[in-house]
């Protein structure tokens, strides 16, 4: 048995987790970890510029890897800037696991530097947050939070490391890598859904996170059609189904198509399949009414009932429960709700289809950008954004389909789209990857474009500029009116900021200027910024529709 000190320990355990890439803002208290990968043959160390980029960045690979994605930082300062991703992570369900380092376990308790409670500071971000006292339960411990980041519904776990522990040197004693069953609905709990299904007059699915985590898309699509339901997606959970599937209805959300809210607010049954009902899915909690009958499927039951009450709670994982239900299945109901579902895509199709762009030259008009980038996006691509006004017209005009992904927090951090898209190419190095980004958003996270250079990881970063906090100024206006202050912003010169960094850069200030720029950045070998210059009196994508 070989005697390692304790963070190559660590880096042992992640190499049996089979971690190919983890993101860090290197620190002193872990640097055992760290020296533990030096020169690692399977694992890539991708520093980054920001704790918060490093989150961010691994959230998005867990995504659209599909595996548990893992960033490291330092103590204090260092783990608290990490938390944003930690918090991203929680509220979207990724599977993720955060290595903190902490101080001297001699030195706990005496407020040493740097030193906080990470057990405490985290356990209501997380799944699980724990520190490792001793050496010998490394494996133990980090097998375990890997386990709790991916099992049940997936999410984030903080491990603590205490400096002195990682020099330590002790028997190497191999872990195990546990494996973890879905729970599966019972026939008979089936045969129930069906039964409410076939006799439902205005049915509708809502499918959220849990049908992409189980890969249950396909299936989805099967049952779907097979029962003739149409399907709205939850918050950001685009790729549940195909947009371009007869019966995907549309997303729920910021903006949701007003038909859309007012047949599910008709139901008189609600599927729902792996949504946690946020509040923005749901409209501020007030789209099912007490008349709807909700049958919810979740994989977790502490999400059952949580929001609305269930006629019927079923525990079980997507795939799982889809599956069943397609061989239990026996005949479609009748030619009544093909008409439904028909007229339920037929609103979504209208609804997001871009109106032609406004004659003004002054600035890009974002219904013109938005026609561009749907016409021109390769199919094998993602696309990522920050939280802001500017994502309306991504939600309402891009419709994405099983080789077009969107990667985006459900949390509504601001200063995701550029990390985020830089993660999910070190997953995906083969697909074209685009963030979207507001300027307050862009420049919360613009440093990362260091990180996209020197790890060799192209990306495209499309920034709309307003020179303003929109989102902010919107709701300032509504219920403040006249009274402006705090969102202003002046911003650099995005285009040439990005050459600065190493990357290539373009100014957009007219429609005709966007799609040859775009064209250009697709076919780039370096991380490509395109910043657009937009009217700063349209606000929002329905007041540009009008």
């Amino acid at each position: 048995m070989k005697k390692l000190s304790g963070g190559h320990i660590v880096v042992e355990v992640l190499e049996k987790e089979g971690v190919e890439k983890a993101f860090c803002v290197p620190g002193e208290s872990y640097l055992g970890v760290i020296d533990g990968l030096y020169e690692h043959p399977k694992i890539e160390l991708i520093s980054t510029r920001h704790e918060g980029g490093a989150s961010f960045m691994a959230e998005a690979y867990a995504k659209a890897s599909g595996k548990v994605g893992v960033c490291m930082a330092t103590r204090g300062p260092g783990a608290t800037n990490l938390s944003i991703g930690l918090h991203t992570a929680m509220q979207d369900s990724t599977p993720l696991v955060a290595l903190i380092g902490q101080v001297e376990r001699p030195f706990k308790g005496k407020e040493a530097f740097q030193e906080v409670d990470f057990a405490a500071y985290f356990s209501h971000l997380c799944k699980w947050a724990v520190e490792i006292d001793t050496a010998e339960r490394i494996p133990e411990i980090i097998h375990r939070a890997f386990y709790i980041a991916r099992s049940g519904r997936p999410g984030p776990v903080a491990v603590s490391l205490p400096h002195d522990m990682l020099e330590d040197i002790v028997e190497y004693k191999e872990g195990v890598v546990s494996d973890y069953s879905s729970p599966e609905v019972s026939d008979k709990t089936v045969e129930k859904v069906l039964e409410k299904l076939v006799r439902a007059k205005q049915p509708i699915i809502i499918a959220g996170g849990g049908v992409i985590a189980a890969n249950a898309e396909e299936e989805l699509a099967k049952f779907a059609g097979k029962v003739k339901v149409p399907v709205a997606s939850a918050f950001r959970r685009f790729n549940v189904l195909s947009n371009d599937h007869p019966n995907y209805a549309g997303w729920l959300g910021f903006g949701s198509d007003p038909k859309l809210i007012d047949y599910i607010k008709g139901s008189d049954i609600i599927l729902s399949v792996g949504t946690r009902f946020s509040q923005v899915t749901t409209q501020d909690y007030t789209l099912i009414s007490d008349q709807t009958e909700l049958i919810q499927v979740d994989i977790s039951p502490d999400s059952i009932g949580k929001v609305y009450s269930a006629a019927l709670g079923v525990v079980s994982d997507a795939k799982k429960f889809l599956q069943k239900c397609l061989v239990q299945t026996e005949s479609a109901p009748d030619e009544y709700r093909e008409q439904v579902v028909q007229a339920c895509h037929e609103a979504y199709l209208a609804y997001s289809t871009p109106p032609a762009p406004s004659e003004s030259t002054e600035f890009a008009d974002l219904n013109a950008v938005m026609a561009d980038i749907v016409a021109v996006v390769p199919k094998n691509s993602i696309l990522t954004s920050d939280a802001g006004n500017f994502y309306g017209w991504i939600a309402k005009y891009f419709r994405f389909t099983n080789e077009k992904e969107y990667i985006g927090p459900t949390s509504g951090a601001m200063g995701y789209g550029l990390p985020a898209a830089i993660g999910a190419k070190a997953a995906c190095p083969d697909k074209t990857v685009i963030s979207f980004s507001g300027d307050g958003g862009f420049m919360m996270t613009m440093v990362e474009l260091e990180t996209a250079v020197r790890a060799n990881l192209p990306v495209i970063a499309i920034v709309i500029n307003n020179n303003m906090y929109g989102t902010i100024r919107a709701h300032q206006e509504k219920h403040f009116p006249s009274r402006v202050i705090a969102t202003p912003l002046t911003n650099p010169d995005f285009a040439k900021v990005a050459s600065q960094f190493g990357c290539e850069g373009e100014t957009v200030r007219k429609n005709e200027e966007f799609l040859p720029a775009f064209k250009r950045a697709l076919q780039s070998d370096k991380p490509f910024v395109i910043e657009v210059q937009t009217d700063p009196s349209i606000m929002s994508a329905a007041q540009a529709a009008k």
